[in-house]
């Protein structure tokens, strides 16, 4: 009989944790709209135009993959894929590749993070987030430096941060 019980017992456990395992066979994300992207591209290129600044802007969804690129008509010829690889590089390290470029210095515990493939620790780089989630990167070239980059980047995320609020409603 006490075996028995043990039987039912285990099943029982058995039957439970089931479910609890399949919850952790799928994940859900979120991830900006083009539309939204595109807005919040277009703002960053108006705010460095504002300030006479030739630029490329990139949107990239959160697992870094391009979803929109901009590219003002002066902007150098190393500006697109400067500011691709710096959205990538936020998304990638969750991490504003400003402040990243000062951590990783020469000298710094962190400074092999520099010779990572793609990675480019240049001020211009923002990861977007909503609800507390990362949903894209936003990476700027062009401007006159890292910091001028990192101001434009915020300003498109300004642009549409109602929008991102909205989201987690």
């Amino acid at each position: 009989m006490n075996n028995r019980k043990g039987f039912v017992a285990g099943l029982l456990v058995a039957g439970l944790a089931a479910p609890l395992q399949a919850q952790d066979t799928l994940v859900t994300f979120r991830s900006l709209t083009p539309d939204v992207a595109l807005e919040m591209a277009q703002a960053a290129l108006a705010s460095c135009r504002e300030e006479g600044y030739q630029v490329a802007v990139a949107v990239v969804d959160r697992m870094g993959v391009p979803q929109v690129m901009l590219r003002d008509r002066f902007a150098g010829p190393h500006t697109p894929d400067t500011s691709v690889r710096k959205a990538w590089t936020a998304v990638s390290f969750r991490e504003n590749t400003l402040l990243m470029g000062e951590s990783t210095g020469p000298g710094s515990p962190q400074s092999g993070a520099r010779h990572i493939d793609n990675v480019l620790m240049i001020g211009g780089g923002i990861p977007v987030t909503a609800s507390g989630s990362i949903v894209a990167g936003i990476g700027i070239s062009g401007a006159p430096s890292g910091a001028a980059d990192h101001a434009c980047a915020q300003a498109g995320i300004d642009a549409v941060t109602e929008k991102l609020e909205l989201e987690g409603e």
